[in-house]
């Protein structure tokens, strides 16, 4: 069964007294269904196979990968040769960045109830710490894997474009950003679904104010884990 972001009333309503805007937005598109990976070794797998390629390739690549290994496990993963995992479909860097993951999970460096336990800010530091993990990845393991409650990408263009059409705005800087995480703490995950859904075109109503979306860049390259307050 296909596990989907758990929220309800109390994220609803926290978020509607916070944002009448936003309350108005909810309430025309309702409820909002995006798909998680429970597993964190999985999902950190399944994020390294779509860096810099096109999600229907990720869906090949990942397809492919599961087929030559029954299971995505540290196992499976820590097993299987170099140069059967390119075969795939996957560069010689992520396989790099697999395996030594995959190395870190089986030596009990990383352990996927350790880090479930960690505040946001030391979770998303120790993630940022391995290879091939910037903090835009970081983030969205914990919201699509861990189900974070209060997760808003400030390096997700996605969820800018969201927030310029929602509150016409023509950029969203730094201090601007800061105002709307404030605004939805403690439920930034739940705002951020909705945010993903304007921009993907939920209310057709709502244009974009800076124009035509600019391409999303890749996010796979290490960057600074500092999150924003």
């Amino acid at each position: 069964m296909t596990a989907i972001f758990a929220y309800g009333r109390t994220e609803i309503d926290g978020l509607s007294r916070r944002d009448k805007r936003l309350a108005e937005a909810m309430e025309r598109i309702g409820p909002v269904r995006r798909e998680v990976r429970p597993d964190l070794f999985d999902a950190l797998m399944h994020s390294i196979v779509g860096q810099q390629i096109a999600t229907k390739a990720q869906q090949t690549v990942w397809a492919r990968l599961e087929h030559a290994l029954g299971r995505v496990t540290p196992e499976t993963i820590n097993a299987a040769e170099a140069g059967a995992l390119q075969s795939v479909g996957l560069s010689f860097r992520k396989v790099g960045y697999m395996k030594a993951a995959a190395g870190k999970f089986l030596r009990g460096e990383l352990d996927a109830a350790t880090l479930r336990g960690m505040d946001d800010a030391a979770l998303c530091a120790a993630l940022c710490a391995l290879e091939g993990v910037g903090l835009w990845t970081a983030e969205m393991l914990m919201l699509f894997s861990l189900q974070r409650p209060d997760v808003l990408s400030f390096g997700d263009l996605a969820i800018h474009r969201g927030l310029r059409m929602l509150y016409r705005h023509r950029e969203v800087g730094r201090e601007r950003f800061a105002v709307y995480r404030r605004r939805y703490r403690p439920y930034g995950s739940v705002a951020s679904l909705y945010l993903w859904a304007i921009a993907g075109g939920a209310l057709p109503h709502l244009t974009d104010p800076a124009g035509r979306a600019k391409t999303p860049p890749a996010h796979s390259g290490k960057r600074a884990c500092a999150r924003p307050s």
